[in-house]
């Protein structure tokens, strides 16, 4: 097969007719990204590819490091062409690696731009780039209107005033822009800078807070206001899953001791991030916003890194800390009182994913289709042998037809090609599936499965009108 064709990943006849007559063409739901949404806003134009691609994605700045490239030409002072050509020097090294297939795609869908990425090409793909990135036509909004994205949902914490939403949801952009409700801050009590968030929540809040109960109703503010600018999802990026039974007063006492200044043990922290996740949940269901748990991610890794560049710049990894009874006891805990959101549960062990989906079965229901999800494949999962594994356990162990399917979790405006690559590998495991006599050639069936999973379950999911 030619390089970079236009049916790549497409395997057979069936998978490209699939994918160009029920998927390519589909709008996206972006409903978990990173995007800074004052870029949207103020209707950003970036200087070059290097600020486009290699900015703030660790993601690539990883892959730089693996290949031995000096740290000046990743996140140091080296000028940008020179970080974008140390960066295409590394690619020729990583076949398998999606970041390899996601980057000539980029370059094919936005560019134009059909050739090898490597050091000799460099010169020719930052000046094309650069001319046309200076366009108007290639501002922010641009870029995700040609991206055919119908909705994305930043990430944004409790105490974040939204003033760019806000803005942004006054203006006919083609598209819409709407925030995640992000509170790790809130539950993160053994931190250092936890009672600092607290003081900042208590002045956006306008509310003082001294009590647990005083936090409750500061968070409950907070999460009406972002309600009232149109809110769909909530966040939480967890460490680890945990489930400790925790009575208020429990929780009080925790609160209170920590606001003194007082370090909490171990088993104090998991008991107050229960209690507030059990908390946060109720009042999700309240407000009809979707739940998502991503956990197991074990973060800066290397101290003397993290001392020189701080969180998200590449040295994190994959945790194994999940146990299962913990999931299967917060969603009993919340389904036992009727307060159990829609939830989304994501882990990023890969080896979680058929657990997952065995005990979210056990929480279906209220006449919602697939209301507790095993999250798409994200962060180290959304390869190609990720994203195939992840489609057949949810096929094997729940409902694939249910599934809300893929998502950026990215701070680049064109990793949008994501959602493609979804879509080809989604229509290629389908048409395996009928070429092995599991699933019946018929058009009507096919069509809703692929055009369900890649759109309209989201959609639904999260009560997105047209």
């Amino acid at each position: 097969m030619k390089f970079l064709s236009d049916d790549i990943l497409l395997e057979s006849d069936l998978a490209k007719e699939l994918y160009n007559n029920f998927a390519k063409d589909l709008p996206i739901i972006d409903y978990h990204c990173h995007i800074n949404p004052n870029w949207i806003l103020e209707d950003k134009v970036f200087s070059d590819i290097t600020e486009l691609w290699l900015s703030g994605d660790h993601y690539k700045w990883r892959l730089m490091r693996n290949c031995g490239v000096d740290e000046k030409y990743i996140t140091g002072d080296a000028d940008s062409f020179e970080k974008f050509k140390a960066f295409c020097s590394c690619l020729p090294l990583c076949v398998g690696n999606p970041i390899y297939i996601w980057c000539h795609m980029e370059l094919k869908t936005y560019f134009g731009y059909e050739g090898e990425i490597n050091a000799d090409t460099a010169k020719e793909i930052y000046d094309l780039t650069k001319k046309i990135l200076n366009s108007p036509s290639f501002s922010a909004r641009n870029i995700i209107k040609k991206s055919n994205v119908r909705l994305l949902c930043t990430t944004d914490d409790p105490a974040d005033d939204l003033a760019a939403h806000k803005e942004l949801a006054k203006q006919d952009l083609g598209f819409k822009v709407l925030p995640s409700f992000r509170p790790d801050k809130a539950l993160n009590i053994e931190l250092p800078d936890f009672c600092g968030y607290i003081k900042n929540l208590a002045k956006v809040s306008g509310i003082e807070i001294k009590t647990l109960d005083d936090l409750t109703k500061a968070l409950e503010n907070r999460l009406e206001y972002f309600a009232k600018n149109g809110c769909k999802v909530s966040d939480h990026g967890l460490t680890e899953l945990v489930y400790e039974e925790c009575s208020k007063k429990e929780a009080a006492a925790i609160f209170k001791k920590a606001l003194k200044g007082s370090k909490v043990s171990d088993i104090q922290a998991k008991k107050f991030k229960t209690f507030m996740l059990l908390y946060f949940a109720k009042q999700y269901k309240k407000y009809d916003m979707a739940m998502q748990l991503h956990f197991n991610c074990l973060r800066n890794n290397n101290t003397t890194m993290f001392k020189k560049l701080g969180p998200d710049t590449g040295f994190d990894c994959i945790n194994s800390s999940f146990e299962p009874n913990n999931l299967a006891r917060l969603l009993n805990a919340l389904a036992s009182q009727d307060c159990l959101p829609k939830t989304i549960v994501y882990s990023l062990d890969p080896n979680d994913t058929r657990v997952i989906n065995s005990i979210i079965n056990c929480f279906q229901g209220d006449g919602i289709k697939g209301k507790v999800q095993s999250g798409a494949a994200w962060w180290f999962n959304d390869t190609k042998h990720g994203i195939y594994d992840h489609l057949s356990a949810v096929s094997e162990y729940s409902v694939l037809g249910n599934f809300i399917g893929m998502l950026t979790d990215s701070r680049s405006l064109t990793s949008y090609v994501r959602h493609d690559y979804f879509r080809r590998i989604l229509c290629n495991f389908i048409a395996r599936a009928v070429f092995a006599g599991e699933y019946p050639n018929n058009t009507d069936n096919l069509k809703k499965l692929i055009q369900n999973i890649s759109y309209y379950n989201i959609k639904r999911y999260i009560n997105i009108e047209d």
